[in-house]
């Protein structure tokens, strides 16, 4: 392993050394009761001893599937959407009222009304997370499009290409960092909306079992949920990003 190698691992690792540190110190310090923080030992074992509890990984997978839904069907649904925004002004200057209205809006306080409409089955929790990825992206995607310069779209017209040839060879490659961008954000929102969604009467989640381990105050669970939800929300983004870095590889970039 050269000593550049040994850099990068150890800047990695430098900032969750830092917050463990920082974990025992505060547990250490009398600040606060070292009953209501559990040491970052304890949680490990905790979490590795639920690894071997069919529960937890059916709370993974339930959780995972309603983000990867719920993103997915949002974003897919941001991007046309966000298109027609960014590229027409007409069309931008009367939704972007609307848009931002429901984007101000926290999806918790929809829970009521979602409830009322779609139940408190599957389908609710995956409107909620559906919501807050839609919003989330289609801010991004109509910023950076409406940021395209025109130039692009000249230039194609003078060397004599069709409107179908500029939308497939010019339009569609600049938008793809845009799109990558929205998907990341909608990720980063959902994870940050799922306990909201799994409010709705959730048998498995990781917000589930948040919910239902502070019901009996035990702290080390409700930190297993927190570090899962963060750890599969870390995993999704890097894989966005190596799919990132391929698809866009031509965009040039200060690092």
């Amino acid at each position: 392993m050269n000593r550049q190698t040994l850099t990068h691992v150890a800047l990695v690792l430098a900032p969750w050394i830092a917050i463990t540190a920082i974990w025992y110190g505060v547990r250490a310090s009398g600040l606060v009761n070292p009953a209501l923080v559990p040491a970052p030992h304890a949680v490990a074992a905790k979490l590795w001893d639920l690894l071997f509890d069919e529960n937890l990984l059916r709370d993974v997978w339930a959780s995972t599937r309603r983000v990867f839904i719920g993103v997915s069907l949002g974003t897919a649904c941001a991007v046309p959407v966000g298109f027609l925004l960014g590229w027409y002004r007409a069309v931008r200057s009367f939704a972007d009222p609307v848009v931002n209205f429901f984007r101000a809006l926290p999806p918790i306080a929809l829970i009521p009304l979602v409830i009322v409409y779609f139940g408190v089955d599957e389908l609710a929790k995956v409107v909620i997370l559906f919501y807050a990825a839609f919003f989330a992206s289609i801010i991004v995607m109509y910023e950076g499009i409406a940021q395209i310069s025109p130039l692009f779209v000249r230039v194609a017209r003078t060397l004599g290409a069709s409107d179908g040839e500029i939308f497939r060879k010019v339009i569609i490659p600049l938008t793809v960092p845009h799109i990558l961008t929205a998907l990341r954000v909608a990720l980063g929102v959902a994870w940050a909306t799922l306990v909201a969604a799994e409010l709705i009467a959730a048998q498995q989640g990781l917000g589930a079992l948040i919910q239902n381990a502070s019901a009996y105050f035990l702290l080390d669970i409700i930190y297993v949920g927190i570090i899962c939800i963060g750890l599969i929300a870390l995993a999704m983004d890097l894989l966005l990003r190596r799919l990132s870095a391929h698809l866009v590889a031509w965009q040039e970039r200060i690092a």
